[in-house]
């Protein structure tokens, strides 16, 4: 028998970083997404390889039961080890998942490049999660850490608004009549989210509940704007507010201080894509500068 689970990919589009000190977070789904396929073996060993969007075979390993058991040593960070972790934490969560069973082939199959930043742990996670039967949220917590919001992009198919107190999530509505203005371009370098908290935790300041209740005013401006100009002014308050918090400058100021548009981070600051709000296509000019990866809105997000 073949049990097949999917889970969307994530961007997150307002209230990084303070999300974790219970902001609301303001995220997409993305068209891209990873699946799980599960078939039965008999030996008692799970039986795994993932692929990438070209169909790749990226890794591959043979675990035993045992191992899923037992758990790996926290201090080796592998592809191997942190699978281990995941499944052992499902494990501690459902033993039943290994305990009735004889055995499993597995695969995972990505939709979208590994290094995009779009979720390829929590899609995993929330796939297991399925698989298992065990809450997402809670095996996010136990294995990785981090808000969930990505879980709550991984469940949903539409956009959500999302607190860290009790794993609220609330599906909302987002379908601007100015989204062929939005575009979502790769800045091809990953970052590090357990380092970037760090570095905000460093940073933010006696002043957190009001960073709080500013953060989600303007969330919620981003997400009710009527027009691209009060998106536009909103998404670059959200910027100028954050950049005062982390003591960072703003990605625009520090890459593209010429462009004509505003710009906004998603996630980690620095790394994987920004949000390009523009009146023209702005395709050229991110070319020009070395950036082929542009996406628009409806080529990017589930709708």
């Amino acid at each position: 028998m073949k049990n097949t689970f999917y889970s969307n990919g994530k961007l997150f589009i307002a209230g990084e970083y303070l999300v974790l000190d219970g902001a609301e977070a303001f995220a997409l789904p993305t068209k891209f997404g990873q699946d799980l396929v599960i078939e039965d073996l008999e030996n008692k060993e799970i039986e795994w390889k993932s692929y990438d969007s070209n169909q790749h075979l990226w890794f591959e390993e043979t675990l035993t039961f045992d191992e899923v058991i037992k758990g790996s040593d926290s201090l080796i960070d592998t592809v191997k080890s942190t699978l281990v972790n995941i499944l052992h934490e499902a494990y501690i969560l459902n033993p039943k998942f290994i305990d009735n069973s004889n055995g499993y082939k597995v695969s995972t199959h990505l939709t979208f490049p590994r290094n995009w930043g779009l979720g390829t742990s929590s899609t995993l996670i929330n796939n297991i999660a399925q698989w298992a039967d065990v809450n997402a949220f809670t095996l996010l917590n136990n294995s990785f850490g981090g808000s969930g919001y990505d879980i709550a992009c991984a469940q949903n198919n539409t956009p959500v608004l999302y607190r860290v107190k009790d794993n609220f999530v609330e599906q909302v509505e987002f379908n601007p009549d100015f989204k062929e203005h939005i575009y979502f371009v790769y800045l091809n370098k990953k970052q590090n989210s357990k380092s970037a908290i760090y570095a905000y935790n460093n940073h933010k300041n006696n002043h957190l509940a009001q960073s709080v209740a500013e953060n989600d005013k303007i969330t919620h401006a981003i997400l009710n704007a009527k027009t691209l100009k009060e998106f536009a002014y909103a998404v670059q308050r959200h910027e100028i507010h954050l950049s005062n918090i982390l003591e960072m400058q703003t990605i625009k100021e520090a890459v593209f201080p010429d462009f004509n548009g505003v710009i906004k981070s998603l996630g980690a600051w620095g790394g994987d894509f920004v949000m390009v709000v523009s009146n023209e296509n702005p395709k050229e000019y991110f070319a020009k500068k070395g950036y082929e990866t542009i996406l628009t809105y409806s080529e990017m997000i589930l709708e």
